[in-house]
């Protein structure tokens, strides 16, 4: 198969940028939601080990800090002074010291947060964080061991980690530290921004869908316009009977009116056509007529030179003499008959009343008609099947068609030598309906075959030389052609016109 017909059309061309753009924004989506999840989850880990650093150097200062005797009172200002100590080097880290004193509160005993933006040392325990530090610490207390707890906001993402002090089982140090969005302050805000714009992307790709949507199908719409309005011609080719309406889309009516105007001009070209065409065979009539004139005289001297003779010749002679005259001028007679009746009929333009025929019925009617000539002549006259079946129906002008057939037949009959055979075949070949009329006679010699159609021409004796130039005019009124196709042995004429006529 040939490269351009495996080729996609414009139309799908287009759908599949627009299904790759798809992909590519679903993609990209997912792209960036896995980056900033990622980002955001080891953003969120690296202040869960800050914050767990920070815990545990606040425990273990405060417990090198102060003697072995679990059950003295918890030093406050040295809790302070070591929470301002480690949590300073630490920004963004708060915490404090908590006890537990079988209350649902518990006592928490200080609190600071030294890098906090505002005017001097936070003291107070943030409010709305409580639930969460007061779940983490009693976590802790239970498993004695160091726990950690994440709530995550819009804004941002709560770290708190608590851990026991050590030899003071009730006494536990906590931390809070908060996780900024991956991008930063303004992380959402960006997020937001690339959200609306690859959600513009992806409107822009259903709308452009949309418009390819629309566009094939006034495409289909115009195709449809162009397989109803078109009619067949006898050539093969299409001619636009209505003007294609236009569609609405801009690129499709420019296509629309140029194929507009190409149809009306190619229809106006055709009706010229058709009118120098007539014009033409008007005028090859009149140049055939002068030839024609001095090819009639010419046939037409003859049989009266004969007849004039013969009719001199009785006048001298007895009763017998003057019967053989009679009969032999009676013959000539009907000769220049046969003679003028041809020419009336090139003479005469052929007017063809097409109807659908059944074509075996047809041609057994013309076997049937030649059926008597064929055995006087010993000759075998037959309907053949070849490869291509019989048509059950055909559309022509019986009438017509009958004498170009008959024409054939008789001049096939002459032709071929006694025990032959003479066989006609009908079938459709594409669009065509060809009938073939062939014997096993001499043939057509090479030299003859040019001008075998011509008037005049013919290669017997008794033959007027106008039977095929009938077939000819017959075949042509029909929009079709006659001709003679060589073979290894015998001769072959072939009528062919189109499957319907007009």
């Amino acid at each position: 198969m040939p490269a351009s017909s495996a080729r996609l059309s414009f139309s799908s061309q287009l759908a599949v940028f627009w299904a790759l753009v798809a992909v590519m924004c679903a993609l990209l989506c997912a792209l960036v939601l896995f980056m900033a999840r990622e980002n955001a989850g080891r953003r969120i880990d690296a202040a869960r080990e800050r914050s767990v650093a920070g815990c545990q150097a606040v425990a273990s200062r405060y417990d090198l800090s102060i003697d072995n005797n679990r059950d003295a009172d918890p030093h406050t200002d040295l809790m302070h002074a070591i929470l301002d100590v480690v949590l300073a080097q630490m920004p963004g880290v708060e915490g404090g010291f908590w006890r537990n004193a079988g209350t649902e509160r518990g006592v928490f005993d200080a609190y600071a947060f030294p890098t906090y933006e505002g005017s001097g040392i936070k003291r107070d325990v943030p409010d709305a964080e409580t639930p969460l530090i007061l779940r983490t610490l009693r976590a802790a207390a239970a498993k004695q061991t160091t726990s950690t707890d994440v709530v995550s906001g819009q804004q941002d993402a709560v770290i708190v980690a608590a851990c026991p002090v050590p030899h003071r089982p009730a006494l536990l140090a906590w931390t809070l530290t908060r996780s900024q969005p991956s991008l930063g302050a303004s992380g959402r805000s960006l997020l937001a921004a690339l959200a609306v714009l690859l959600a513009g992307i992806v409107g822009i790709a259903i709308a452009l869908g949309v418009r390819l949507r629309r566009w094939r199908a006034q495409l289909a719409s115009v195709e449809r316009s162009v397989a109803q309005h078109a009619s067949a011609q006898p050539d093969g080719t299409a001619l636009i009977a209505e003007p294609i309406g236009k569609t609405g889309e801009p690129e499709l009516d420019r296509i629309v009116e140029a194929f507009n105007t190409h149809a009306a001009r190619t229809a106006a070209l055709r009706s010229q056509t058709a009118d120098l065409n007539a014009r033409l065979a008007q005028a090859e009539r009149f140049s055939a007529l002068g030839r024609l004139a001095a090819q009639i005289a010419h046939e037409i001297r003859n049989p009266i030179g004969a007849m004039r003779l013969k009719a001199e010749n009785a006048l001298a002679g007895d009763e017998n003499r003057k019967q053989r005259a009679l009969a032999t001028i009676l013959e000539q007679i009907h000769r220049v008959e046969e003679q003028l009746s041809g020419l009336l009929a090139l003479t005469q333009p052929v007017r063809v009343d097409a109807r659908p025929v059944a074509v075996r019925a047809w041609l057994d009617e013309r076997v049937a008609l030649h059926r008597e000539a064929a055995a006087n002549a010993d000759v075998a006259l037959t309907i053949i099947e070849g490869t291509a079946p019989t048509p059950a129906l055909a559309f022509f002008d019986p009438a017509q068609l009958s004498r170009a057939l008959d024409n054939l037949v008789l001049n096939a009959l002459r032709h071929t030598p006694q025990g032959g055979s003479v066989t006609i075949h009908a079938s459709q070949v594409g669009d065509t309906l060809r009938v073939d009329v062939a014997d096993d006679g001499p043939g057509v010699p090479q030299a003859e075959r040019e001008r075998i159609f011509e008037p005049f021409v013919t290669g017997h004796a008794a033959g007027s030389g106008l039977g095929l130039a009938v077939v000819r005019e017959i075949a042509a009124a029909h929009g079709g052609r006659a001709f003679y196709e060589a073979r290894q042995t015998g001769a072959c004429f072939v009528i062919e016109i189109p499957w319907r006529t007009s």
